[in-house]
């Protein structure tokens, strides 16, 4: 956790560990009656955080698949660079499925990248989040993995000083910690990637064969 500090205090904090953060694949968050359940209610599920939902599909789509993820995580950029664009093509882009992203960071790096994606205007936002995965070995393994992640941002349109700006919102910050504490401590996400399908908890990278099997049944005839 960071330190109560001043705001400007705080996000200079984050930058400094960003700058040395290093992947983690795993982190317990404490555990909750939640963590046991398959199901977990819809109120809590489709409850947004105080930065709201940005939803990829229709709104009306029939099956809601929740994602919680950190942009840190190798599972969740497999599954991003591997699944995803099979899930859009067959599912999302057809008005079957809407994808709900919400950020789950395991650390200072996933935090900084999960601030970053909020700052975007909406329409980029997912642009974004594929930007970052694509970039995360280059970001991770980079001896200035800073320099490596606003390189990246700058290719979304941030400039200097709107990186910075963003990195420095008490606003965002507190809202990307909220939508993990209501993942943790509600629905009993303790690792990523951690799928809700309808509700029903889905844990780890799914093939695209693997969610036929789960959406195909759910889906109207």
């Amino acid at each position: 956790m960071m330190p109560s500090s001043p705001v400007i205090a705080r996000r200079s904090t984050l930058l400094a560990m960003a700058a040395l953060a290093l992947p983690l694949l795993f982190v317990p968050v404490g555990t909750t009656q939640a963590q046991n359940a398959n199901t977990v209610p819809l109120k809590d599920l489709m409850q947004p955080g105080p930065l709201g939902d940005r939803v990829l599909g229709k709104d009306d789509a029939p099956v809601t698949i929740v994602e919680y993820a950190s942009f840190t995580c190798v599972h969740c950029a497999n599954f991003h660079l591997g699944t995803m664009p099979g899930l859009k093509e067959k599912y999302i882009d057809s008005g079957k499925v809407k994808l709900v992203f919400r950020e789950f960071p395991f650390d200072a790096m996933a935090t900084a990248m999960s601030m970053l994606a909020r700052c975007t205007p909406a329409e980029r936002y997912y642009p974004l989040i594929d930007l970052f995965f694509r970039r995360q070995e280059a970001i991770m393994t980079s001896q200035k993995p800073l320099d490596e992640l606003q390189a990246a941002a700058r290719l979304a349109g941030f400039t200097q000083e709107s990186f910075e700006a963003c990195l420095k919102n008490q606003t965002i910050y507190d809202g990307v910690n909220a939508v993990k504490k209501h993942g943790a401590e509600t629905l009993g996400v303790n690792s990523t990637p951690t799928f809700f399908i309808n509700g029903k908890r889905v844990g780890g990278n799914q093939s695209l064969a693997d969610l036929d099997k789960l959406l195909e049944p759910l889906l109207p005839k």
